[in-house]
């Protein structure tokens, strides 16, 4: 059930405090067996959590629990002989933050309960509980789950005091990703697919190494990478290196996207203005000066002008900004062969969502598609920009010279009569 939302409580302000609380708890409580539910951890869930909350609209009170659980959940780990309990001792500490900043007690009640919920195995009852335990598992159905599982498996050694044989932990985490599943929509329909891919590998793994052996007693949540400190730093800077250039590359896309779509409303502006500007100078020309040309003859010719100057104008600067709607509809070959480009709607317009999500999971669980597209999409926009200000230009060359050309006609036009009217008397 939904929370009320309370309109005393500055979240926000708290959610900083909660931040920067949890940030330095962990520093001022180092402990080296802990490589895996570290500060990186805790910012991961809290983005999971976020991305999540944000697909629900929660409303502010529920989104409070939820970020609020996010940074407690694990911070357990930190002052205890053991993994095992962390969850109620981080629902302890996260009660006497909350309780310290005057927060109500049925809103306590609930981010204990979101912490309590990712205890193995999970059983959440409520929305927000739900969004916990999947942003808690969140990595299961990323590119990250490799890494975190090495990780993992040198966490749960420290807190052992012995070495789990790979086989041993290939085994156990098969266990859990067999057992586990995701509680929200959100998580079943873009995580799933990709934990079962990572499912299949450790299976695979695990037959051809022709393994049988039993799972061994996991005291936590799951998987991450290395064996000694050094090994760690080395597999921190690697996945710094991947993360990176990631960012720098999705920072990329989104200002070019960004450029070029500023781009194309300008260049629709321009074509406004001379489509407007061209209107009111037919309209004068039609309602006026023809009725008078019985009157004034020698005009025709500067009017005629005219009108053909603004009629080009007008129906150039229409193609520049008059839309290219292509078929809307792709096939199940198209996906294969990465050819459909399903970032722009005219690809898939047509096609139902059923047909649109299923394209869409494909794309997104394909790197090579996801980028393809992205290139594909920031090209086209080029594309279509290029011919745009190109007829753009071209409408607005032929209105200036037009223009001057009129005019100088008009002028001369008059001054011809002129001469003529009085050479006449």
């Amino acid at each position: 059930m939904s929370s009320e939302p309370s309109n005393n409580m500055n979240y926000q302000d708290i959610l900083q405090k909660a931040e920067s609380y949890v940030r330095m708890f962990i520093l001022n409580h180092p402990n080296d067996k802990i490589f895996y539910h570290t500060q990186d951890h805790v910012n991961a869930v809290v983005k999971a959590a976020t991305n999540i909350a944000n697909h629900y609209h929660l409303n502010d009170t529920d989104f409070f629990i939820v970020i609020c659980a996010a940074y407690f959940h694990d911070i357990g780990y930190y002052n205890g002989e053991n993994a095992l309990g962390h969850e109620q001792r981080g629902a302890d500490l996260a009660t006497t933050f909350l309780q310290e900043n005057n927060v109500p007690g049925e809103i306590i009640e609930q981010v204990q309960g979101c912490i309590l919920a990712t205890r193995m195995p999970q059983q959440p009852k409520s929305l927000v509980e739900k969004i916990i335990c999947d942003a808690d598992l969140f990595h299961l159905g990323t590119d990250d789950f490799e890494a975190n599982n090495k990780l993992m498996h040198k966490e749960v050694d420290a807190w052992k005091g012995l070495h789990i044989s790979k086989e041993h932990w290939r085994a156990g985490t098969i266990m859990l990703m067999q057992q586990h599943h995701y509680q929200t929509d959100y998580g079943q329909l873009l995580l799933t697919k990709t934990k079962e891919a990572h499912l299949q590998k450790l299976l695979k793994k695990q037959q051809e190494n022709g393994e049988a052996v039993a799972a061994p007693t996991i005291p936590s949540k799951q998987p991450a990478a290395a064996d000694t400190k050094e090994e760690h730093k080395k597999e921190d800077k690697k996945k710094e290196k991947i993360v990176r250039p990631d960012r720098g590359i999705e920072t990329m896309f989104r200002i070019s996207s960004t450029n070029h779509q500023r781009l194309s409303d300008m260049a629709d502006n321009k074509a406004h203005i001379l489509i407007t500007v061209n209107s009111i100078i037919i309209s004068v020309l039609l309602s006026i000066l023809l009725r008078k040309l019985e009157e004034y003859p020698y005009l025709t010719i500067p009017v005629v002008l005219l009108l053909s100057v603004c009629v080009i104008t007008m129906v150039i600067s229409i193609r520049a900004t008059r839309p290219t709607i292509p078929q809307g509809t792709f096939t199940k070959e198209d996906i294969e062969t990465k050819k459909v480009n399903l970032l722009f709607f005219g690809n898939f317009y047509k096609m139902s969502l059923e047909e649109y999500t299923w394209g869409m999971l494909e794309v997104m669980n394909d790197r090579d598609y996801l980028y393809g597209s992205l290139i594909k999409d920031v090209y086209s926009q080029g594309v279509v920009l290029g011919k745009k200000y190109k007829l753009l230009r071209l409408a607005y060359n032929i209105f200036m010279f037009g223009i001057v050309i009129s005019v100088v006609a008009f002028v001369g036009a008059t001054l011809l009569y002129s001469d003529n009217s009085f050479l006449a008397k």
